[in-house]
Order: structure tokens, then C-alpha cells, then sequence
């Protein structure tokens, strides 16, 4: 089983034991998707979390009709339903591959067992959640008090190769600015 990019991200936010992530990749099954291929749709339960070995997703919800990027997750990121994770609820995100992609699942109820049974797979879901928030909530200010300028400088330091990975269209919506805009600042690099 091929889990190099996961196990690295793994222990780059707790240093998870060797067995451990042995013990949590003993319940992935590995799911190959083709690029544009809808993980989790909107409205509908999806009852597993996704580790991210190769390839990149978009997350997105629906507003008028229109697609508004809200996060990427590429190799190393897991990816999931936020109420279907937290609330056994369908949700309102999409998650769609940008490339092909090998994911490894994990059942929802099965990570939540491991959680009591194992100390450092708990304490590793406990710490990747609370960067996730910190990182949610650090966006939000970005939002806030930056320009559009200063955004996408932001999101190139902590996703270089961004551009050429994604649509451009993609990369405006989740900064909330235009397309135009975007091409513009590109222009001036």
C-alpha cells in the first residue's frame, strides 16, 4: 500500500508511532478517481474520510446556482463532509477531483473507534481539526483585512504550485475576488 505522501503528513502534525498509522491504514480501501469526478455530493451522506495519497480536490458549496470554492486539499489531506463527520448529517459541500486522484477511505465509525482505542491516532485527529480551524478562521481574517493582492501572495506561500495545478476560476472564487482581478495581479508579477 502506497500511503508515503499520508504518512508524512501524519507525523508532520503528531508524531504518530509507526504502528499506529499501521493500525489505521489496516482499514483504508484505495479508491481511484478520474479528474472532475464528484467524491461527496452535496445533500447526501457519505459515511467515509478520504486520505489524499495522489492528486488534488476541490471542496465547494452551491449559492444561487453558483460554485463557490471554499478549500483544496492535495496530497497528505484528508478530505470529508463536515456534517457528515461531525453530525452523521448530508452536508452542503461538494468534493470534487481536480486530477486523477488515489484516495485511501476509512469509515467514519471506524476512525471514531480508533479515536477511543488509540491514544495517538485521537490525539493526531484532535490536532489536525484544530489547525483546520485555525487555518479556517485565519482565512476568514485574510478576508477581512487583506487585499486581493496580499491574498493570493498568501495562498501561493502556502500552496506554490497552485497555478498550475487548478483553474484560475477556481483559485479567484475561493480568494473572493474576480477573475479579472486575479489575472490582473498575476500580470504584474
Amino acid at each position: 500500500m502506497e500511503i508515503n505522501n499520508i504518512k508524512k503528513s501524519i507525523k508532520r502534525y503528531y508524531p504518530v508511532s509507526d504502528e499506529s498509522i499501521d493500525l489505521l491504514c489496516r482499514h483504508f480501501k484505495p479508491q481511484h478517481f478520474p479528474a472532475k469526478h464528484l467524491i461527496i455530493q452535496g445533500g447526501i451522506i457519505d459515511r467515509n474520510v478520504y486520505f489524499i495519497e495522489k492528486g488534488l480536490t476541490r471542496s465547494y458549496c452551491l449559492i444561487d446556482g453558483q460554485e463557490h470554492t471554499t478549500w483544496f486539499s492535495k496530497e497528505g489531506d484528508i478530505t470529508f463532509g463536515l456534517l457528515c463527520l461531525y453530525h452523521n448529517k448530508a452536508g452542503f459541500e461538494y468534493v470534487e477531483t481536480i486530477e486523477p486522484t488515489l484516495a485511501y477511505s476509512i469509515p467514519i465509525q471506524v476512525l471514531n473507534k480508533l479515536y477511543q482505542t488509540n491514544i495517538e491516532i485521537a490525539n493526531w485527529g484532535r490536532v489536525i481539526h484544530q489547525e483546520c480551524l485555525l487555518t479556517i478562521q485565519c482565512i476568514r481574517i485574510d478576508n477581512l483585512t487583506m487585499t486581493a493582492k496580499e491574498k493570493y501572495a498568501a495562498l501561493l506561500q502556502t500552496f506554490p504550485d497552485i497555478c498550475s495545478r487548478v483553474k484560475l476560476g477556481y483559485i479567484a472564487s475561493f480568494l473572493g475576488i474576480s477573475l479579472s482581478t486575479l489575472s490582473r495581479i498575476r500580470a504584474e508579477k
